[in-house]
């Protein structure tokens, strides 16, 4: 399974604005944190500006972040880190999470299939993505920036395989 460039890239921006929003002198109460510019962002994990500028869009729609216009304007998380989920970025950028190479969740096949029918390792494939999807919903922003990602993978009971 591949995450398209558009929703990595999306992952990466909001991760670095989580860390320099976390970086930043906290802001007096009652008081958002300093913006931060796309430009910044762009120039910190090495991505294209315009290809930024079209990815905030959906993820300012999506409700995860906040604009300000003006000089010294930028954009800033409106939730805290702590409740943004990697799932939340990866759908507001429209990046559907799907090991299979089909649309379809019926008996027939759609785009993809093989002879306009479902594949035999389809099942295998879906439930993959819908791991994947779980897997990404249990991470934050903030869980991401404080480096507490790995070791959160667990596998499945393993069922005892008889055989005959």
């Amino acid at each position: 399974m591949r995450l398209s460039t558009r929703g990595r890239y999306a992952v990466m921006a909001m991760v670095e604005l989580a860390a320099r929003q976390e970086r930043a002198a906290k802001p007096a109460p009652g008081k958002n944190p300093a913006p931060v510019s796309l430009a910044e962002i762009a120039a910190a994990q090495m991505l294209s500006l315009a290809y930024l500028e079209q990815l905030f869009g959906p993820l300012r729609r999506a409700g995860l972040v906040a604009s300000a216009r003006g000089p010294g304007g930028g954009y800033r998380l409106a939730r805290s880190a702590s409740q943004i989920s990697v799932s939340d970025i990866v759908d507001a950028v429209d990046e559907p999470i799907r090991a299979t190479r089909c649309d379809s969740e019926g008996e027939d096949g759609g785009p993809g299939c093989i002879g306009g029918r479902r594949c035999i390792t389809h099942d295998l494939w879906a439930e993959l993505g819908e791991q994947i999807r779980l897997f990404l919903e249990g991470v934050t922003l903030e869980d991401v920036v404080q480096g507490e990602v790995l070791g959160r993978a667990t596998a499945p009971r393993r069922r005892e395989l008889t055989r005959v």
